[in-house]
């Protein structure tokens, strides 16, 4: 199947089937993955688009962790760029632009303003930001400008009029980083990837050389366990690296100091309009943004520094309070906790080994690449911005540790699956691009799947029925949180639509009323995670 084929075509991405490729597959895979977020998703589509045989194995939901937690941005980093870090700006408007291109149906140009309260940060910022551009070369988005006080106040209405001087309008991206993740793993199965979703890997094969030929794995569905022999094993767990790590070597040193980036949802009234508000100095050295995403407003982020890690972090009280006040100081209304719709946190993976600096502010951004004599390959740190490069880079090592084909990276011309030239559905459902017109064939085929799961949002039941059968959901929580995005929108709400989606889960999946209490029941306690104490 070629790569257009790949992006719009009905794709085999069933579990049960890998599920069954896996018992009758390859006796050896050429590249097993090891983590479904971002960065193992990527590898395992430039791995597979190279023709090697690839598997990816995640112990949870594709993007449960980091990957769907993110300030939803496809950006350079212009706060990177102000600490001189050129090469990772450079890189990341790069693939920035390949994103806007092999997605759009995900990734959209939104416009961001900077309020200036003095002068001489209006021309700073200003004279940054076209650098910024500049730098993005063929790639770059429309201009910066210098706006009045008058059309800052036009565009952004709730804005802190007292003392503004004007503001800075300069374009970045925004996207659905769940959706993505997707449809990213669709993209690969259309390559001849197989992709498992609850999977755990709990142990490394070895030869009697100390050499890693594969993985011992768990179905945490059925309980099975498999030996899977793998020519290069591929370490891509996020903040989970020093686990699969530890696994090769005891008593390693570990690479990885999670940081805590935490993010509070609001209704759209306290910033209406389509344009993102940009916070150039916050108290902890960080930007903050604020930025319309889904009918609401997504405020954040933090970076607290952690000493350990899980795949469901709880936000602190003190940072609800830090971008609650932080927003505060920029909005003619005050956020406070009784506005919050929902608050969630996700953990960095920033590649720390010892000496690096305590400060999480001031450790890079950019990926760490590192080939262990056992052979286990494991890449961490980086960004959703830059997946693609981070995948190319592990997959040339991957080509060279384990003597496979040297076969060219093809994945800047790949169009991610979804992908539709022009846009050609309006409504909520445009992100699934091409696959909309299935889900409306869906409800035209069944009526009672066009009705709405909650009366405050327009998904339909249709969605769930295409997230089972297409999107490999498993759970309450892998619809709610990761396929329809309701939990990061509205806590309340998702709770309320719980049962329903249960209901519909059951039907696809031939589960019994036990099972659909036990999901409603599990996903309650989650949902009240996702509010402010």
């Amino acid at each position: 199947m070629d790569a257009g084929q790949a992006a719009t075509g009905r794709l085999p991405f069933d579990r049960a089937q890998f599920i069954g490729r896996i018992e009758s597959g390859p006796l050896v895979w050429d590249v097993l993955v090891i983590g479904g977020g971002a960065t193992g998703l990527g590898v395992a589509l430039d791995a597979a688009a190279r023709g090697f045989t690839t598997l990816l194995l995640e112990q949870s939901d594709f993007a449960k962790g980091t990957s769907s937690r993110s300030t939803k941005l496809v950006h350079g980093g212009v706060r990177y760029l102000a600490q001189g870090n050129i090469r990772l700006v450079f890189e990341a408007l790069q693939e920035r632009g390949l994103l806007l291109q092999n997605a759009p149906h995900l990734v959209k140009e939104q416009p961001f303003i900077i309020p200036c309260y003095s002068w001489w940060r209006k021309l700073f910022y200003g004279a940054g930001l076209t650098i910024y551009d500049w730098m993005a070369g063929r790639f770059r988005f429309r201009k910066t400008s210098f706006l009045s006080r008058e059309k800052v106040f036009a565009l952004l209405p709730t804005i802190e009029k007292s003392g503004l001087k004007g503001g800075i309008r300069y374009y970045d991206g925004k996207f659905d980083d769940a959706r993505l993740a997707i449809n990213l793993a669709q993209t690969c199965a259309g390559q001849g990837g197989v992709l498992l979703n609850y999977v755990q890997v709990t142990s490394l094969l070895k030869d009697d050389r100390g050499r890693i030929t594969g993985v011992q794995a768990q179905d945490l569905e059925s309980g099975r366990e498999y030996r899977l022999q793998a020519r290069v094993v591929i370490n891509a767990t996020g903040v989970f690296v020093d686990t699969v790590l530890h696994m090769d070597k005891p008593a390693g040193e570990p690479l990885v100091r999670p940081s805590q980036g935490v993010h509070v949802v609001v209704d759209s009234s306290f910033l209406p309009g389509e344009t993102a508000l940009m916070i150039p100095e916050t108290p902890d050295g960080r930007v903050l943004f604020a930025i319309p995403w889904y009918r609401h407003v997504l405020v954040g982020t933090t970076d607290t520094p952690l000493h350990s890690s899980s795949l469901e972090p709880d936000a602190l009280s003190d940072e609800i309070t830090f971008i609650l006040q932080t927003a505060g100081r920029y909005l003619s209304r005050k956020p406070t906790r009784q506005d919050v719709r929902s608050v969630f946190a996700g953990l960095r993976p920033l590649a720390a080994p010892a000496g690096t600096p305590e400060s999480t502010k001031e450790i890079s951004r950019s990926h760490k690449l590192i080939v262990a004599p056992s052979g286990l390959i494991t890449i961490t740190g980086g960004k959703w911005t830059t997946y693609r490069k981070m995948a190319a880079d592990t997959v040339d090592a991957a080509i060279k540790a384990a003597g496979l084909p040297a076969v060219p990276c093809p994945t800047a011309a790949i169009k991610i699956h979804g992908y539709q030239a022009a846009t050609h559905t309006a409504g909520h459902l445009a992100v699934y691009g091409s696959d909309a017109a299935a889900i409306e064939a869906l409800v035209a085929g069944r009526a009672e799947l066009g009705s709405r799961l909650h009366e405050d949002f327009p998904y339909r039941q249709a969605e769930v029925v295409w997230a089972v059968r297409h999107e490999m959901a498993r759970t309450v929580e892998d619809v709610l949180a990761r396929r329809l995005r309701v939990l990061f929108l509205d806590a309340r709400a998702a709770i309320r639509m719980a049962p329903k989606v249960a209901a519909i889960l059951a039907q696809e999946l031939g589960q019994d009323e036990r099972w659909v209490q036990q999901q409603i029941s599990s996903f309650t306690r989650l949902a009240g995670r996702y509010l402010p104490a």
